[in-house]
């Protein structure tokens, strides 16, 4: 128990609060330097369970070229730091207290605390946008120290740092749908990137295209539009008109305007940072054929085919042109390209395409991954549509299974699936299974997403139309 630690110490000398810092003392004055220096910076992190990769990770930023295990191991031996299990650590909280009044006397200390932080924002970077719970479960251990870094240490965070430990904060709780824990993450990523750069800087535009995209997610429209708009304003300010950043924003606003069905406010933007890509980054670069992808999406969903067709083997060409054969945004392109052939009833055209993207992803990505199953759904929609239920089925059920093995039970992706498969067994005349399916779903997007998101609402629909057709 850590407790013992404290007990041992007190034994050293008389008891009460003043022997610990007796004893504790005590113990100092026989660490030498190197472990001294190492003690301070464990110091640092969250009154939490300490992964060993992460204090290699510290000292290697901190530049501790000592051993860094063998003076663990001399701190574990003087009670200054419990080993809870093999090669997970922790400090206690007065033992903290007394090591971090060293810190501060130590002349590196500030070259440890920005080494903490460097070390903190490789974590915040290597969790996805889409975290799987594989995923999760790399970041968990980290996540305490990670808040600490955002909130006790940001001063010590460089420029380029400064949002990264709120970002992915908010990617690691949102990516769980647990959207009440992410939502103050990407909040304090703006008042953060405001206080020390002003109202005006990228980091701000950044934070505020987050928040946008976060509010989006969750189908809070008149919330994200706003945000999406400033920042791509600010950008322009800051910046200039040309850049490859204002681009991006201008695709994020035509996205979110799509999303809504709001074609005419989409089509210019989308238009205009297609233009500014090829004047920036030239005719044949990856963002030039995403945004010729994204043009072609517009007007499939606006029904101009002849329009569509030639970008989207545009996209597809200069990806494979660029990224080889075998890529993860060329089986993006097949994908999109064969949805593009089913809307317009071309089958003998689309399935080879849905085939090669699930394989291709297969092999690119391995069999478990979000990927995987998203084109395992849509050849099954695709199959439904042409009415070859039994070839349909099996592939709603593995999707299905695979989003619940990667996101959990309870994620609204876990929910969408369980709603597409009610679909298909609704179709079927199978009522009392796609019934059981909608209640399962419609709990979760109630739960995560809220009542009124718009996922949410199109679920509840569904159970009501299965209900009403059922009625005598």
């Amino acid at each position: 128990m850590l407790a013992d630690i404290l007990a041992r110490l007190q034994k050293q000398t008389s008891a009460g609060e003043s022997g610990v810092a007796a004893a504790f003392e005590l113990n100092w004055e026989c660490l030498e330097p190197e472990a001294q220096e190492l003690a301070c910076l464990l110091s640092l992190f969250a009154l939490a369970p300490i992964p060993w990769s992460l204090v290699e990770s510290a000292a290697s930023y901190s530049n501790l070229e000592f051993d860094i295990k063998g003076n663990c191991a001399v701190l574990v031996e003087r009670y200054l730091l419990q080993e809870l299990a093999e090669d997970t650590y922790q400090v206690h909280d007065r033992i903290q207290e007394l090591l971090q009044q060293k810190l501060e006397e130590l002349a590196e200390a500030n070259e440890l605390k920005r080494g903490y932080c460097q070390a903190m924002v490789v974590v915040a970077k290597d969790i996805p946008q889409t975290p799987t719970l594989i995923d999760i479960v790399k970041a968990t251990l980290a996540i305490p120290h990670l808040a600490g870094t955002a909130t006790v240490y940001q001063a010590w965070l460089s420029d380029d740092d400064l949002i990264w430990p709120f970002l992915g904060l908010g990617r690691f709780y949102q990516g769980q749908g647990a959207y009440v824990q992410a939502l103050p993450w990407y909040e304090q990523s703006l008042f953060a990137a405001k206080k020390r750069f002003g109202d005006e800087h990228p980091s701000v535009a950044s934070s505020l295209n987050n928040l946008a995209v976060f509010y989006k997610s969750q189908g809070r429209y008149s919330d994200a539009e706003p945000l999406y708009i400033e920042a791509l304003s600010m950008k322009k300010r800051l910046l200039g008109d040309e850049h490859p950043s204002v681009a991006t924003s201008l695709n994020n606003l035509a996205v979110f305007y799509k999303s809504q069905g709001r074609y005419s406010d989409a089509e210019p933007l989308y238009i205009e940072a297609l233009s500014m890509r090829k004047s920036l980054l030239g005719d044949e670069d990856p963002d030039v054929a995403t945004s010729l992808n994204n043009l072609a999406l517009l007007y499939k969903s606006q029904g101009r085919y002849s329009d569509a067709e030639p970008l989207y083997i545009e996209a597809l060409s200069m990806r494979k042109r660029l990224l080889g054969d075998e890529h993860p945004d060329v089986a993006q392109s097949l994908n999109n390209l064969a949805v593009f052939y089913k809307s317009q009833g071309r089958y003998s055209d689309a399935e080879p395409l849905y085939v090669e993207a699930l394989f291709m992803r297969k092999r690119l990505l391995e069999d478990e991954h979000l990927s995987v199953a998203s084109s395992l759904k849509n050849l099954a929609v695709f199959y439904k549509s042409q009415g070859r239920y039994s070839d349909a089925e099996p592939l709603y059920i593995e999707a299905l299974s695979m989003r619940k093995r990667l996101l959990g039970d309870e994620h609204p992706d876990v929910a969408k699936s369980l709603n597409n498969l009610a679909e298909l067994y609704d179709s079927q005349g199978r009522y009392s299974d796609a019934q059981h399916l909608y209640i399962d779903a419609l709990k979760i997007a109630e739960k995560r997403l809220g009542a009124n998101h718009p996922n949410t609402i199109t679920i509840r629909e569904n159970l009501e139309d299965l209900r009403r057709n059922r009625q005598p």
